[in-house]
């Protein structure tokens, strides 16, 4: 009798570790669906286990059973949230229960990256489908409504600069004018009370910081160089040289709609005629070129003190970074060394292709 019973729970010890075990497998594998892309609503007062099996109808999850065991023996289906929801593909039982206890509402993403232009922000918005926007010129006439900036900048004929590079999480029913406020209002929230004081020490206005910052955006790579290319900046300014900057030149293109596209500046981007162009005119140009974050914006009123006027790519490291020369004929040798180091890299890039080419016939 004593190893019957022994057997038994023998039996019964290695029966809900079986069933432990399948659980804790179930809840770790993450199953492949076909509805990454669609919201899955999630009702206010839903139980666990109508949740759980709403899931398993959409392909979420496979296994319902091991899941309903879970939440029940655990308690972790109190903390589900309603909500409208994206799972990912693939995806484990584990991370969906994760998601489903932070919440989610439907809600549209976009991302301006630091130095793009109002160009590059008008594309982004197209590719939104739920902004409904055909043509990229849609968007940029609502970059038009200069009266959101007004008492900011009274000169501004577009919103060129205050667009603020962030990530945005935004309702998926917004108006794209209602985007456009977000991005002006979120630069309001990041231009600092002391920065205006700052600016008018300076003997500039916030047109000009951000500006500057915007030309500074475009030129460093690394947040440490952003105070010795303001310093750059200012002391052409003083000297009256033209700042020759070539994003200037390409958003002078860009106006006229010749901009190429390809990476180049071409011959006729630097002969262009226009107030943009500042290699042909000294002076800043006539407003900001691309969306400046926080660090450019901060830089442009907090230059370096240096006596730099010239600055060339460094060509032994592949950062970004810079040398800095307070003259011409330094430069000119850091100029040469870059030249040299771009053909070295060209004649070997194509030897190796040529290789490659011959290795595959």
């Amino acid at each position: 009798m004593k190893k019957i019973v022994a057997l038994a729970l023998l039996a019964l010890v290695l029966g809900v570790g079986g069933i432990a075990i399948w659980v804790y497998h179930s809840l770790r594998t993450s199953v492949h669906h076909d509805k990454s892309s669609q919201y899955i609503d999630i009702s206010r007062g839903s139980s666990p286990t109508v949740i759980i099996r709403k899931l398993a109808a959409a392909g979420v999850v496979r296994n319902e059973w091991p899941l309903i065991i879970y939440v029940r023996f655990t308690g972790e289906g109190a903390r589900f949230k309603a909500g409208e929801y994206r799972f990912p593909s693939p995806i484990s039982p584990f991370a969906v229960f994760d998601r489903l206890k932070e919440g989610e509402e439907r809600v549209i993403r976009l991302t301006i990256i630091e130095g793009w232009t109002r160009w590059d922000i008008a594309r982004a918005m197209v590719q939104i489908p739920e902004l409904q926007l055909d043509e990229v010129d849609e968007a940029l006439e609502l970059m038009d409504d200069v009266s959101l900036i007004q008492d900011i900048d009274p000169a501004a004929k577009n919103l060129e600069g205050y667009l603020y590079p962030d990530t945005y999480e935004l309702p998926d029913d917004i108006a794209p004018s209602a985007v456009i406020a977000t991005m002006v209002k979120r630069f309001r929230n990041a231009w600092k009370p002391e920065w205006s004081a700052k600016a008018e020490s300076l003997k500039i206005s916030p047109r000009d910081t951000v500006t500057i910052a915007s030309l500074i955006e475009t030129e460093a790579k690394l947040s440490s160089e952003r105070p010795l290319i303001a310093s750059v900046i200012y002391n052409r300014l003083i000297k009256d040289m033209p700042l020759a900057i070539d994003s200037t030149v390409i958003y002078a293109a860009k106006i006229d709609g010749k901009w190429r596209n390809d990476g180049k500046v071409y011959k006729s981007d630097i002969e262009r005629r226009s107030p943009y162009n500042t290699r042909l005119r000294a002076g800043l140009p006539p407003g900001p070129v691309a969306s400046p974050g926080a660090s450019s914006l901060s830089a442009a009123l907090n230059p370096a003190s240096t006596d730099y006027l010239f600055y060339v790519r460094e060509p032994l490291r592949n950062d970004g970074a810079h040398n800095f020369y307070s003259n011409e004929k330094d430069f000119y040798v850091g100029v040469q060394a870059l030249r040299n180091w771009e053909h070295q890299r060209d004649r070997e890039n194509a030897k190796k292709k040529a290789q490659e080419s011959n290795g595959s016939k």
